[in-house]
């Protein structure tokens, strides 16, 4: 599922081919959009949410307007499923990640392909544009990742991991950029492809980063680790490479973002409040909160309490939640939208 950039809009996608809007004040649903003919792996908005980007295992990427259900474009051309999309900061570019071993670039605004870039030898996991769209980064499960001209389609240059690389993200300023494989997370010069040094969880090499994330002043990086019993978040100053804080987060988090004033990480579980305080004046400490909105079974939980009991139809197979907005997706096709008061939230 994926909420608008406005939250107006959630779209789920489906194992029957389709993709659904719904209206998450309401619970109403707004359209479905059909036309796929396999599985749909992924949905995403474009940055103004005037576009919806879903993938499917019919290995086609599909456009939508997302304001009236209605088709803009089928991308063809990716020979495996696609398993990651990513807009340029302007929207003029989409990029598509494929199973194929390789990364598509299309103007989404005519579903022109304008190139293929090739190299990777294994599939392509995550794909992120650098803030000023002059360079495009993918993590493959080669071991690698790879940056690209955008407007070119060169390879710029290739950043050796050890295990595969799930995850990237560039800094604000587009000066650093952070990969994330098992276990460690990489941080790089993007101009020359040298390494900036190594952020370590110390959670243990069977950790896999699922997402990272820079803070919009830079000087922090997130990322969000987890193996089959254990889920954490980690923070670090990106300066001092110093870890300032590792959270348990009981689930696992998919994706995660900072807030534009930094104060807080929006996640796919919920929100981690953060609180920075001077030292020394030179240096800060990190206070966290971790209000993790989540499904445990059959409770809806607040950090360790259970807050709402959910009978057996209401049972979840996936959920997000964005701001106090708690979206369950249930084997049955149906959504369920539950709006939360944090004030009647249990202390912590």
């Amino acid at each position: 599922m994926a909420f608008s950039p406005d939250g107006q809009l959630l779209a789920s996608l489906s194992h029957d081919n389709t993709v659904r809007l719904w209206d998450p004040s309401t619970g109403a649903l707004h359209s479905t959009l059909k036309g796929h003919s396999d599985r749909v792996q992924l949905v995403s908005f474009s940055p103004n949410g005037q576009l919806l980007v879903s993938a499917s295992h019919d290995n086609t990427v599909r456009l939508w307007d997302p304001s009236t259900g209605s088709s803009r474009g089928t991308l063809e051309g990716h020979s495996h499923w696609v398993n990651a999309v990513a807009f340029s900061p302007g929207g003029q570019l989409l990029a598509s990640a494929s199973y194929d071993n390789t990364i598509r670039l299309w103007d989404p605004s005519t579903a022109a392909l304008r190139g293929t870039l090739e190299g990777h030898s294994r599939w392509v996991n995550a794909v992120a544009f650098s803030p000023d769209g002059q360079l495009l980064a993918s993590a493959s499960d080669d071991e690698t990742v790879r940056l690209w001209d955008p407007s070119t389609g060169a390879s710029c240059a290739t950043l050796s991991h050890w295990r595969c690389v799930n995850s990237v993200a560039f800094s604000p300023d587009g000066q650093l950029l952070a990969s994330g494989n098992t276990g460690i997370v990489r941080l790089w010069d993007p101009s020359t492809g040298a390494s900036r040094g190594t952020l370590d969880p110390s959670c243990g090499f069977n950790h896999l980063v699922h997402s990272v994330a820079f803070s919009p002043d830079g000087q922090l990086l997130a990322a969000a680790f987890s193996n089959y019993y254990d889920h954490k978040v980690s923070l670090w100053d990106v300066k001092t490479k110093e870890t300032m804080q590792v959270l348990n987060a009981n689930k696992i988090i998919y994706q995660l973002s900072f807030s534009s004033n930094g104060s807080y990480l929006e996640t796919s579980q919920g929100i981690l409040e953060l609180e920075r305080f001077a030292q020394c004046r030179t240096r800060f400490q990190l206070n966290s909160k971790l209000c993790l909105v989540y499904v445990s079974g059959q409770w809806v939980r607040w950090g360790t309490e259970n807050i709402l009991w959910l009978p057996l139809e209401y049972r979840a197979k996936c959920q997000l939640v964005r701001r106090n907005v708690l979206a369950i997706g249930h084997a049955s096709g149906r959504v369920t939208f539950i709006e939360l008061d944090p004030r009647n939230y249990p202390p912590r």
